[in-house]
């Protein structure tokens, strides 16, 4: 069990940085050393991979690799590979949105640049790293492979032997385009060394970190490409039947993620290897992994391909204890929690509790009347993580201001609070004095935005996971009143 304790959401992307997005920099030891004064033992972020469509964190084009926008360029500049002039250019004035197609047409020459200026002894250094790495090998050469093709998906891409991944035709784009799949290892050398820097500064503090597994990965990825019996695909390469969800709560059409799913039962066959391989590499980033969709892992919503709308779709078994078993025994050390959010059953219910993995309470949901579940009253164990919101959520402000008139009725009941911000301070303070053993709120929940800090709406494409905290919000008188909180409620 994790001991009482709270923590506070705030993802890398969102970060304070002259540079126009939160790196693994300066920005991030500020904000770890801002969660130590703020008696914090835990930072939860959200998945750290390479961005895909819409920006969004959970279209990664890889389940391994890191976000190359989230290096520090500072710290490529102090090994000698940029200088000041290259910093220079690169700032961006403070704001508190992410312009990401200005930053990805600047930030890869940039780190072109820096890939030029590699001497023999890091050069070697990335080679190693890279044979220690086996998915980058992969990984490397999808990305270079897809820039030659002019950004294509893999599925589009002219040569079918190379779409088919042959190893003859792996092999010979390996050489041809040799130079560009050095640079995208040296990218991910660079990710992964500064991550590990910045992990141990953390954890030196007393401070965890909590990161989100996505359950699917994108049908335009390196792993969909290299690893397609994995995967439910026809010989084309392309699913039958995509992942999402059908209309709850989050959003009354569904959600179509697009996703291609697993092929449950050949991963069965081969006792899980995938997803070994998938959570051993998570291991190296996260203290505490947060199993995305958990309520697929018991039964997922199966939409046929081309379909219009999540509506149309059904109900399939999933892998249940046959996986979970598999990943709490290959990996004792690591924290699970079950995001156990969405459409739930008895037997979703039954699953987490046989897995033993703490579900979650987030109490934006909670005001429909007392016999709601995620009301703390209800909360019939510690074992299980109480949220304000997710990232899916709006603000605490937020959720008061476009809550119904019967929720606003019984908050008022339930929480005393007859305002906005009265609502704020009062939620927070429902959750730190819950029983459950952890509390995780939004930092945008201690600093009492609005909806205009809300990091995403599910169900909407575009303009999400754009947020950034401004320089100076997370002040020390802020972690004061903090800790002041946490300590009263046991949680430091």
């Amino acid at each position: 069990m994790i001991k009482r304790s709270s923590g506070i959401l705030l993802p890398i992307f969102s970060l304070p940085s002259p540079y126009g997005i939160g790196s693994l920099g300066a920005g991030a030891r500020e904000f770890a050393d801002f969660l130590h004064d703020a008696g914090q033992s835990w930072w939860q972020i959200l998945p750290v991979g390479p961005t895909g469509a819409g920006d969004s964190p959970y279209t990664s084009v890889s389940t391994f690799a890191g976000n190359p926008l989230f290096i520090d360029l500072e710290a490529l500049a102090a090994d000698g590979l940029l200088d000041q002039t290259d910093l220079d250019g690169a700032r961006v004035p403070d704001g508190d949105k992410i312009d990401y197609a200005a930053l990805c047409a600047s930030r890869e020459p940039l780190l072109r640049k820096a890939f030029s200026h590699l001497d023999g002894e890091r050069a070697q250094a990335v080679r190693d790293f890279t044979d220690r790495n086996p998915w980058l090998k992969e990984y490397a050469l999808y990305r270079a492979v897809k820039t030659h093709f002019g950004d294509q998906a893999w599925f589009d891409w002219p040569d079918e032997a190379l779409r088919r991944h042959e190893p003859s035709a792996v092999e010979r784009w390996r050489v041809e385009l040799a130079e560009d799949v050095a640079f995208h290892a040296a990218v991910q050398y660079w990710f992964f060394t500064q991550w590990e820097e910045l992990k141990k500064y953390v954890n030196a503090l007393g401070i965890k970190i909590i990161g989100d597994l996505p359950i699917y990965v994108s049908l335009d990825s390196a792993d969909v490409w290299s690893e397609r019996k994995e995967f439910l695909l026809d010989g084309q390469g392309r699913p039958c039947k995509v992942a999402g969800v059908p209309p709850d709560y989050f959003s009354e059409e569904g959600q179509l993620w697009g996703n291609p799913l697993y092929d449950w039962a050949a991963m069965k066959r081969d006792g899980f290897g995938w997803w070994i391989r998938r959570v051993e590499g998570a291991s190296k980033l996260f203290d505490a992994i947060r199993i995305d969709h958990f309520r697929g892992l018991e039964s997922y919503w199966a939409i046929p391909a081309g379909a219009k709308t999540a509506k149309v779709g059904q109900w399939e078994k999933g892998p249940g204890m046959d996986l979970l078993r598999v990943l709490t025994s290959w990996f004792p050390q690591i924290t699970y929690i079950a995001e156990d959010l969405g459409i739930l059953t008895d037997a979703v219910h039954d699953l987490r509790s046989e897995s033993g993995l703490p579900g979650m309470k987030v109490l934006e949901f909670a005001f429909s009347g007392p016999d709601n579940a995620y009301l703390p009253h209800n909360y019939t164990q510690p074992h299980c993580i109480c949220y304000t919101g997710t990232h899916d959520n709006d603000t605490a402000v937020g959720w008061y201001e476009s809550a119904t008139e019967a929720e606003r009725a019984f908050a008022a009941q339930y929480l005393g609070a007859a305002d906005a911000e009265s609502a704020r301070s009062a939620l927070l303070r429902c959750g730190q004095g819950s029983v459950a053993e952890l509390f995780v709120a939004q930092l945008q929940d201690y600093l009492g935005l609005g909806s205009e800090a809300r990091i995403n709406v599910p169900g909407v494409a575009e303009g999400n996971w754009r947020w950034r905290l401004l320089p100076g919000q997370a002040a020390a008188e802020l972690a004061k009143e903090i800790k002041d909180m946490t300590h009263a409620f046991g949680r430091c």
